[in-house]
Order: structure tokens, then C-alpha cells, then sequence
């Protein structure tokens, strides 16, 4: 079974907060998960996680989403893998449409 640590929305209307979850990767969003690890709150940045447990999940091999990984970052308890994805890309031009004559 593969884990992945991710967020799962919980609040009200126009007020969203999310538990940060350890969850088999094929269940849905909001379904049952194995562990919950903490929880954000986007609008006041509130960030309160277990390290001890995301230790734990990592060490068994689970694997953090981007955003998950980015909360984790900014607490300093997790550094970036060499594998990580998060780097941002850099954006292309867009051209322009043809002007019709």
C-alpha cells in the first residue's frame, strides 16, 4: 500500500481549513486515513504539525505532496530530497495572437 502525507479539507463555506493526513493513495480526499499529523489554516497561516509522526510516516516510506512538503519547509523540519519537484519552473513567454488583416 503507498501513503502519501496530504491535506484534507475540513471547515465551512469561504473558511476552508485542512488537516495535514497520512492517507493510502488510492482512497478519495475526505475518506478515512491512517493518521492524522496536524492541521492549517490557510487565511491566519496557522501551522501546527507532529513532526515526531511525519517522521514516522516517512521513515515508512510515505511521500509528501507539494503543498505538504512546502508547510514542512517552512517549519525547517524537513529538508528537500533530491527527487523533489517543487523548485519552481520557470514561465514561458506567451506569444501573442496573430492579428487577423
Amino acid at each position: 500500500m503507498s501513503v502519501k502525507i496530504r491535506l484534507s479539507r475540513t471547515g465551512a463555506k469561504n473558511n476552508p481549513h485542512y488537516r495535514v493526513i497520512a492517507k493510502a493513495t488510492k482512497s478519495n480526499r475526505d475518506g478515512k486515513s491512517l493518521d492524522i499529523l496536524g492541521h492549517y489554516n490557510p487565511l491566519s497561516k496557522q501551522t501546527v504539525i507532529n513532526f515526531e509522526r511525519v517522521d514516522y510516516w516517512l521513515s515508512k516510506g510515505a511521500k509528501p505532496t507539494k503543498t505538504v512538503e512546502r508547510l514542512l519547509r517552512k517549519d525547517k523540519k524537513v529538508e528537500p530530497d533530491a527527487s523533489s519537484e517543487i523548485e519552481k519552473k520557470p514561465v514561458k513567454a506567451k506569444s501573442k495572437p496573430n492579428a487577423k488583416k
